[in-house]
C-alpha cells in the first residue's frame, strides 16, 4: 500500500476574513461536506515557514532558546522564520534565518522534512533543512531589533540529549521534535546523503528555483 498524502478540495461556498494581522490572517469558510451538509471551518492563513537543523562535525545540533508568549514558556527551537515574500525560494529564506539568528553559514544543504504545523486549524506548511559543513558567517553579526528575539540564547547540543528530551516530554517545539527525530531516522536508515536536494519541489509552497 502506497502511504502518502494526496491533494483534495471540498467545495467552498463562502469565505470571510474576520481578522487580518501583519503576517497572518484568519479565514472563516462554509464548506460542503461529503454527506451534503454544510460546516464552518475557521483557520489561520499562514505564509509558511522554514527551519534549519545545523549539524557540526561532532554531530551537535544548533539550537536557540526563546520566550514564546502564547505558551508562556521558553522553548528550545531550531533557527526558523517566515516565508515573508510570496514565491520566495525557501532555501534562500533558510540561509538568511541561519545567518540572522546564529551568524552561521553552511556549505551543504538538504531537505530533512516537510510538515503541516497544525492542519486542523492552520494552513501553515513548514520545511526543515539540514545544514552541514557549517562555519561562522562572514562580516558583522546581524543586529536584531525585535526585543523578544534579541533575548535568544544559542547553543550547540548533542543529538542524543535532544532525543532524550523529546521522548521525555521536555522539549515541545514542533519543528525541533520533527527535525531531531527525522535526523535520527535518516542516520539509522540510508544516511544523510540520501536526503532530498535542497531545492526539491515543495507542493505546499511552490517557488521559483
Amino acid at each position: 500500500m502506497d502511504i502518502k498524502d494526496t491533494p483534495e478540495s471540498w467545495e467552498t461556498l463562502s469565505t470571510r476574513r474576520p481578522f487580518q494581522g501583519a503576517k497572518t490572517a484568519v479565514d472563516s469558510e462554509e464548506v460542503r461536506m461529503p454527506d451534503g451538509s454544510v460546516a464552518r471551518r475557521d483557520f489561520q492563513v499562514h505564509p509558511g515557514s522554514v527551519c534549519v537543523l545545523a549539524l557540526d562535525r561532532e554531530g551537535r545540533v544548533l539550537v536557540i532558546n526563546q520566550y514564546r508568549h502564547p505558551v508562556r514558556r521558553r522553548l528550545w527551537e531550531l533557527p526558523a522564520g517566515l516565508l515573508d515574500v510570496p514565491g520566495e525560494n525557501p532555501l534562500h529564506a533558510a540561509q538568511r534565518e541561519l545567518y540572522e539568528e546564529a551568524h552561521v553559514k553552511a556549505g551543504d544543504w538538504r531537505v530533512l522534512a516537510d510538515f503541516y504545523a497544525s492542519p486542523g486549524g492552520s494552513d501553515e506548511a513548514v520545511r526543515i533543512f539540514l545544514a552541514r559543513d557549517v562555519a561562522e558567517a562572514d562580516g558583522e553579526r546581524y543586529a536584531e531589533t525585535d526585543s523578544e528575539e534579541a533575548d535568544m540564547r544559542v547553543e550547540w547540543v548533542e543529538r542524543a540529549g535532544l532525543v532524550r528530551g523529546v521522548l521525555a516530554g521536555e522539549l515541545g517545539n514542533a519543528a525541533l521534535v520533527t527535525g531531531v527525530l527525522a535526523l535520527s531516522a535518516a542516520l539509522a536508515g540510508d544516511g544523510l546523503d540520501a536526503l532530498r536536494p535542497a531545492e526539491a519541489p515543495w507542493p505546499a509552497r511552490p517557488y521559483e528555483a
